[in-house]
Order: structure tokens, then sequence, then C-alpha cells
């Protein structure tokens, strides 16, 4: 039966409240529990939290609707009535007893607070939900689908929900990406916890509400029907080859020579298991034996590559959606046209869409050339759906109890991240040395070489606050001992305080992998909190001559103890700052396929792995935080790690974006998957700035190539020091700046200049950093946050704001010296160099000369900017410099505080708040609020006006226009005209 509709809403009426009389009468009915009027289409009954609804049919038994807030109420949906389901690992808050009406009518019962309706259809069980103003934001648009799957022997349900078909909203969130998706409407994405891709199943739209969906398994977002092999049969695509057979002309080389044709059903050399797959008289010659299948890498005597070929017949019209799974170099032609080129290393594969729209019967010549250098492929595909289907909103999950997902919603989209947090956590702060530069290599190998980068940091007065040991810090048959090799580390305390004298801080790596000959692994063992498949398999890591290993398992609580006692015993006493959770997927063997990743992510003291699959990594972060805080509880923990799962943030941990590759195409990916990624409510991400794995030809330092080597990286370090948190990491060649960058070239300068800015423009980040946990914000803000009303900032996937003034726009292109930067509608643009102003609402050519990045400050903007520094707190009372870019109103409240210390959840900070009135010229530097120990009494404030009609460069050293000295009382200055 379709869906009753829903009153047609008022836009120009606000969502009527009852009478005070009859509101508390309400809420005592609902406190009260009393049952509601059975009804001939289904009945409903009020409980204290909301009301539980049991449809007249529909797959859904019964529908719960709980209050969280006056705009946040979950939603439960369950096909046996029985809401006996699992504590959520993500959402920590709880429903509230608080006032809220219950009415019926027109076959619907309707919930409503002060600021949202929750409706439930009585014969279908359909959940919509009408904002304070009337406007339909949410809607069950198709029927909820509940199939039995069975998991290890556990019962769980395959579960699906669509909302808003045919929508047209912005769309964003869903944790981080790498496929340069920006806005999610019309799009698939999958969520499943993977090297460079995190799951935070998180929805915010421009209709300024959010879906949390709470399902622990992976998750498919657009599309509910997962990808098949292109032209297996699963699907409507033909393929066929040279001569009209079905499947794909496979032709294998060896060098020059055709070693092989055959015709194959599909492009599956996806996982480990596939390679047995390979031809035999396909196999190449290495140095190790004169037959290993594809060649290994460094010991290659034969060289290979395969091409398929194929015709592509649709059997429906539509956008026919691809995804090429790879490593190594391949390419991608239709219709001899290259559609797609890519590398990636072969430990690390990864997908890389692309789109054909094609009209069923007219067919498309597909080739694909690979050089395997033992690496892995496979081509997926999906038909089109509907386009009322593809422009919606669903859900699939693949194990669970209920359908279970929590409408957020707000006045603005800022609003609708902090109405996520209220679920799941607010983001603690972090220390402010970690808004300073990070330097870390894969990897440093002894003492020495730490202590060393430090001190030439210093010498060469090049700011830095972090200092990273990689992996491997431990002798080689000892992964997961938290032991230091003495050979090489001999003194770790003594290199540590070396590092802190030098006014640094230093992390390290820890994973939750062991090797069973470990102490610490036979004491988790003993304690039944260690995945035994992994073992059982008997599969070896690359290290040495391999060796055996499993991960812990953190859903065992006592396992949570003893892991960070572990950590704590042998690497906190020594005085590490600050820990680098590594692979936390986890990642227990590389190239396996999801349900043997799944399966050997056990048993877990919480079920079987595919029911949890992508919890893993804040149950685990979760462990080491609070470990932290009983530790030290006066220091702010802080956590870098690898994945992440919604309430990441509650954990004080950042993320980064996983093994990336350094090339041009996984640098521009980065910039939509750090705004998305911060659009799910996560403020703290980074990312390997030059990416983390190297091609050979960059590795070996090719003189025909080291141009491009050096200028990729100084684009990513530019693209670094605009992100929320500034780090540079990768494989060989060395990272550290005078390593990369030749004493003096201009991209030493370049990047000597955009370290030193991070710091000069310290009191802005740290106030936005501040304001990631006091006004719930995030740091790396899509356009369409603060331009919802322009669409053509809802699907710019290249440019973002830095806090709420900078507006960053990476080059992503080799020896590009200009792009084009679409400037967004309703406000004026300042280029942050030359000081000269742009009208929004138009694409502009950019100027990005090799050295600089393009970067514009909106009008209205109240930039504070400080002095070179050498660390993040070297000059904390110097003057600063109100940068006042005049043309519309504006105001900044800048933050401080002591930096590393928790007393700011007990209001030990101080606010300066900053206003500018554009008619009158005046800015009003307001009187203090709070204080804490150690406040700046007196500071100095230069104020440097900015204005429309007269360009002026940025110039830290020039006179400012005017000076004061403030002691916390108001001070105005005047703008002269």
């Amino acid at each position: 039966m379709p869906i009753r509709p829903l009153p047609a809403p008022n836009p120009e009426r606000s969502l009527p409240v009852p009478h005070p009389l009859i509101r508390l009468t309400l809420a005592a009915a609902c406190l009260a529990g009393t049952s509601g009027t059975a009804l001939a289409a289904g009945s409903y009954r009020k409980t204290d939290t909301g009301i539980i609804v049991t449809p007249d049919r529909g797959p859904q038994k019964a529908v719960r609707l709980q209050v969280y807030g006056d705009r946040i109420v979950r939603v439960t949906e369950t096909p046996t009535a029985d809401f006996d389901i699992p504590a959520s690992f993500m959402v920590i808050a709880q429903p509230q007893a608080r006032a809220f009406a219950v009415t019926e009518a027109n076959g619907q019962v309707t919930l409503a607070t002060e600021k949202v309706r929750a409706s439930v259809d009585l014969t279908t069980g359909r959940v919509s939900f009408i904002d304070a103003g009337g406007q339909l934001d949410l809607a069950e648009t198709g029927a909820a689908s509940f199939a039995p799957v069975t998991i290890e022997g556990k019962d769980y349900l395959a579960i699906r929900q669509q909302f808003n078909r045919g929508t047209d909203e912005g769309l964003y969130g869903l944790g981080q990406h790498q496929n340069g998706q920006m806005n999610y409407n019309g799009e698939d994405v999958e969520l499943a916890q993977h090297n460079m891709d995190v799951a935070i199943p998180f929805l915010v739209s421009t209709r300024n509400y959010g879906i949390l969906w709470d399902n622990n398994s992976i998750t498919r977002f657009g599309n509910p029907k997962p990808y098949g092999f292109a032209g297996s049969g699963g699907d409507s695509l033909k393929v066929t080859d040279g001569e009209g057979r079905p499947g794909w002309t496979a032709r294998y080389y060896l060098g020059d020579r055709l070693a092989v044709t055959q015709t194959e059903p599909a492009i599956d050399y996806q996982y480990i298991r596939d390679q047995a797959k390979w031809p035999a008289a396909a196999k190449a010659q290495t140095v190790a034996s004169p037959e290993s299948g594809q060649n290994t890498a460094g010991n290659v005597v034969q060289t290979q590559h395969v091409v398929w070929s194929g015709k592509i017949t649709p059997g429906t019209s539509g956008l026919h959606r691809f995804r090429l799974y790879s490593s190594s170099y391949v390419k991608v032609f239709v219709d001899g046209k290259e559609v797609l080129e890519r590398w990636r290393q072969n430990w690390n594969p990864w997908y890389h869409n692309f789109d054909l729209p094609m009209t069923a019967g007219r067919s498309a010549d597909v080739r694909i050339e690979w050089e395997p250098n033992a690496g892995y492929i496979a081509l997926l595909h999906n038909d089109p759906l509907p386009e009322p289907d593809r422009h919606s909103i669903s859900f699939a999950s693949e194990a669970g109890k209920a359908i279970d997902y929590y409408y957020v919603g707000a006045d603005d989209m800022d609003g609708v991240i902090a109405g996520y947090r209220t679920l799941t956590g607010k983001a603690p702060m972090m220390p402010q040395w970690a808004y300073g530069f990070w330097q870390s290599r894969q990897r440093y190998a002894t003492q020495d070489e730490v202590v060393g980068v430090v001190q030439e940091y210093r010498n060469r007065k090049l700011p830095l606050d972090n200092i990273v040991q990689d992996w491997f810090y431990w002798r080689e048959n000892d992964w997961g001992s938290h032991e230091f090799d003495p050979a090489r580390f001999p003194d770790p305390k003594g290199m540590i305080d070396k590092v802190h004298a030098l006014n640094a801080h230093f992390m390290i790596s820890v994973w939750p992998k062991f090797y069973p000959t470990t102490a610490n692994y036979k004491e988790l063992e003993k304690a039944g909190a260690v995945y035994t498949r992994a073992l059982q398999s008997g599969e070896k890591d690359w290290v040495g001559p391999g060796y055996i290993n499993t991960d812990y398992d953190p859903y065992n609580a006592k396992g949570r103890e003893i892991y960070w006692r572990q950590m704590k015993e042998r690497l906190a006493v020594l005085g590490v700052d600050a820990w680098w959770m590594d692979a936390t997927e986890p990642d227990m063997h590389s190239n396996l396929s999801i349900e043997e990743r799944a399966w050997r992510m056990g048993p877990t003291a919480a079920g079987p792995g595919g029911a949890l699959f992508n919890s893993f990594p804040l149950v685990h972060a979760e462990g080491v935080y609070k470990g932290l805080i009983a530790y030290k509880p006066d220091v702010r923990p802080f956590i870098l790690t690898r994945s992440g799962f919604g309430g990441i943030q509650r954990t004080g941990s950042a993320i980064w974006s996983g093994d990336t590759a350094s090339r041009w195409d996984d640098l521009r990916d980065q910039i939509s998957a750090g705004i998305n990624f911060s659009m799910s409510g996560v403020p703290n991400w980074t990312h390997d700035i030059g990416g983390f794995a190297l091609e050979e030809r960059y590795t070996r330092q090719d003189p025909k190539h080291v141009d491009e080597w050096r200028e990729l990286n100084l684009r990513w370090f530019q693209f670094g020091a605009f992100s929320p948190l500034f780090r540079s990491h990768g494989e060989t060649p060395k990272r550290e700046i005078y390593e990369i960058a030749p004493a003096g070239s201009a991209m030493y300068r370049s990047m000597e200049y955009y370290d030193t800015l991070r710091y000069r423009l310290m009191p802005y980040i740290y106030t936005v950093g501040a304001d990631t946990f006091h006004k719930d914000g995030i740091i790396m803000r899509g356009l369409v946050m603060d331009f919802p009303g322009d669409r053509k900032a809802w699907n710019v996937n290249d440019e973002y704001l830095f806090g709420p003034s900078i507006l960053v726009a990476p080059v992503t292109q080799f020896q590009a010296r200009a792009r084009d930067v679409y400037l967004p509608a309703g406000t004026g643009w300042y280029d942050f160099y030359s000081g000269r102003m742009e009208t929004g609402g138009k694409m502009v050519k950019a100027a990005a000369p090799y050295e600089r990045i393009p970067l514009f400050v909106r009008a209205g903007s109240i930039l504070p900017v400080g002095p070179a520094m050498q660390y993040a707190r070297e000059k904390v009372g110097a003057p600063i410099t109100l940068n006042v870019y005049t043309g519309a109103d504006g105001s900044f409240s800048l933050y401080e505080d002591d930096g590393v210390s928790r007393q700011y959840l007990n209001g030990a900070f101080a606010r300066v708040p900053i206003r500018y009135d554009d008619r009158t010229g005046t800015l009003t530097i307001g009187a203090r609020e709070g204080t804490y120990p150690g406040v700046v009494q007196s500071r100095t404030f230069n104020i440097r006006w900015l204005t429309p009609k007269k360009a002026r460069a940025m110039d830290f050293d020039a006179k400012p226009d005017a000076t004061v000295t403030y002691t916390g009382t108001q001070q105005v200055v005047k703008l002269k005209r």
C-alpha cells in the first residue's frame, strides 16, 4: 500500500506548540506511560521517552521513537516487536523523559517536541520528520527490509531503509573515502574499514538534519546491491570477446612475447587467494625462482603485462557504474579513449571509480592494460538505478538486530554536527602543540636519528613541535613487546628527554598486533583476549623470514585493560607524549578478502567479526584513551589512528588518511576525503604529506622525475599547512624539509614560508581548534557549510574553508601555475597575498606560482596573526596583529588557555571577544571573559585594516595602522576612512 502523505507543510508557519497547560498535561501522560487508543490501521502506546507503534501491516512489527533532545529522535524498527538489541558502541547519550506531545490524526501518530514532529504511519509503519519551520526533512519512502542471515552460527538480519526518494538535497559526511566524491546525492559509498577508508555512518543534509545509522557491520549507502564482476552474469551487462563469445579476451605477455591468450569470465585477481588462477604459461622468471607466478618486486627477470579487451553491452539504459580495484600500473580505455590511469602499491590496492552513461543494446569497446608486478586487479560493475532511487538516501547493512537510526535536526549544518556530538560524545581539546608541525618518516632506525632530526630543525630555525617514531623500533622477532631494540635505541628515556629539552614532543607507533612468542601476547592469551584464527592460518607477515601473528581483542574488557597497562609499563613511563595507533581497521594481513578479514577478526568477546566489522577502531581507541586519563588525569591525551567509527572523536583521536600513493590524483582525493570526514563530526584529521608509497621512479630519485617528485611534495606540503593537523610522513626518500628540498631552492623557501606561516597563524588555529570542543565545531569546512544558499558551492570538491575565514585552494596538477577557484556568493574575498578583493559568486583564475598556494580571506574576517616561532608555545605573550578584512561585519573570539592541561573542562580558559562594525568602521576588543593560571595580563594588539578599495599585500613586518595595549578591559579602534 502506498504511504499516506503527511499534510502539506506550510513553509510560512512555524510548528504549532500546544498551550502550556495542554503541553504539561500531554507530557504528564507521556511520563506516566499511558496506553494510546487502538486504531483500525494499527495501534500505539506512549512510553516515558516516546512511543511504540504497532503498524497494521508491513515488514516492521513494531516501531519505537525515543526522544534524545528537542531535535534528536531515535527510530528503532524490528520485524518481531522485540527491542532487546545490543547496546550501541557509537551512542553514549540516553533517551530523555522530557516534555513532548503525542497526537493521532489522518492515520498517523505524531510525537512532537517544540522543535520537531516525528510521525509514524499506522498502516505501514513508515516514519517521517517535519522541522520547526514546517519543512519535511526526512521520510521513509520504501518499505523496511529485514532478511535473516547467519554469521558463525548466530542469527542476524540484513537490513535496509530508503528515505527521500528523488531528493535534490546535498548530502555529506559518511567518513573518509578516496574517490573525489563530495556531494553524495546520486553516489554509492561502501562503509567498510580499510587502510584508506574510514566508515562513519553519519550523513549531513543541506536541509539541516543528519542521520546517524547505528549499525556496526559493512553498510552500503546508495545502491544497496553489492558490486559484482563486470560481465559475470549478476547484472544486465554482457561482455563478449573478440570472437563474440561470453567473457573477456585476456592476453598475457612476458616481455614482448605473447605467452597466453584465453577468454576469462571476469577480471578477477582481487585478493591473495585469487592469484592461484594465474595461467601457468604466463608465470615470470625471477631471481628467486624460475616459476613464481607474478614478478616479485626487485627480482624481475621477465617483465609482464596483461591486456583485457571486450565488448560490453548493457541490458538497461542509464548510468552504469564501474569500480576498478587495482594496484601497480593500469589504464582503462572505452571506445579508444582513456578514462582512467592509476598506480598504487601492491600491498594496498584500492578502488578507482568511473561511470558510463549507456543505452540498452548499444555496445562499447573496453580495453584494460595492466603491469602486474605482483599486483592485484578486478573490474566490478553495478546496473543503473532508476533516477529517483539513485537520488535518494539509502542505507543497507549486512548484519544487525533491527533498523536503528537517529534523526538529528538543527538550524544549520554546524548544529547538526553538534547534535551528532550530543549523541556520540564531545571532541576533547588537543594539546596546543598538536597544531604545530610534525616530522615523521618510515622510519627512524636509531635514537640518534630521532634526536638528530629535531636538533637539525632547531639549528635551521625551521618550526617543529612533534617527532614521530614509526614501527619496528623493537627487535625483529619481538612485535608487540613494546620494547626498544637496545642495539639501536640503548637509552629510549634519554632520547625522549633530549627531544623534550629541545622543546619538542615525542609520538610513538603502537599496533594491536602481537607475535605469540612475546610475553605481552601470552598475558593477553591467558585472558582469552586474542584472535586465534589468524594464528591457525599459519600465514606469516613480511618482516625478516616472516612471523605468524595476530591481534588482540579490544571487545574483551580485560583485554583492553591489559593492552593499556602493557603500553604504560613499557612506553608511557619513558615520557611518551602521544600515541600513533596504526592498523586499527584491523589490518591483520594484506590483500585478504573482506570475508576472510571478518573471519580472522575473531572470536571476539562481543560476537562475530562480520557483525562488528566497522567498530574495532572505536573500541580499541577508547580503551587507550581511558587508560591515558587514569594515568595522567590532568594531561590532554593525544591519539593518532588510521581508522575510526562514529564516536571516535570522544577518544582524543585524530585520524590520518592512510597509506596513500604519491601521485597527483591521490593528492586531489585527499581534499574531499578530509572535508567529508570533518563533516562526519570528527574535527582533527591529517594525511601523509607527499603521499606514503612511491613509484620506483621517485624512490630511486631518477633525474628525469625528481622535479615532479619535489613539486608534488611541495604542493602537498602547502595543502598540509592548511589541514587540521600538519604532518609530513612517508617512505623513502627522506621527508625532512632539508632532505627533500635543496637548501636555498625555491622549494625550500616555500616550505620554510608555510611552516613559519602555520605558527604565525597559531592564535587563529588554536582558537578554531578550541571551538571544536567549546562550540562543537570543525576545522576543515566544506563550502556548503557556510554558503548553503549557493548551489554551486555544494559540489566543490577541491576547495574548503580552513576555519571560518580562510578559503584554501590546493594545486593538484604538475606544473600548474594558476588554477580556477570558485568564490562563493554573498560576500567579498581578499587574496591573502596581494590584499586585492574579488566579489563572490564567480570563478576566478587564481595565480598559483610554484612557491604559493591560492588563499582567500572572507570579507568581515578578523584574522589574528602572531610572531614567527620555533614551537607552538614559544612566545605566549607576544604581540598579536589583528588583520581586519572590511566590507562586512565580523567577529572573532580569541581563545587562550595553558595549552596542555584538562583544566579547560573546569572553566580554566579565557576569551577575548573582538567585533567589527563595517558601517561605522569600529573595531571593539571586548573585556576578557574568563581566566586561567598564567593568563597573559597585558598584551599588545596591532591593528591592520584591509579595505576593498585599496589592495594591500600581506606583510608581517609592516608598521600597523594602530596599536593598543590590552589589559583585559574593552578597547575601541576606529578605521580612518
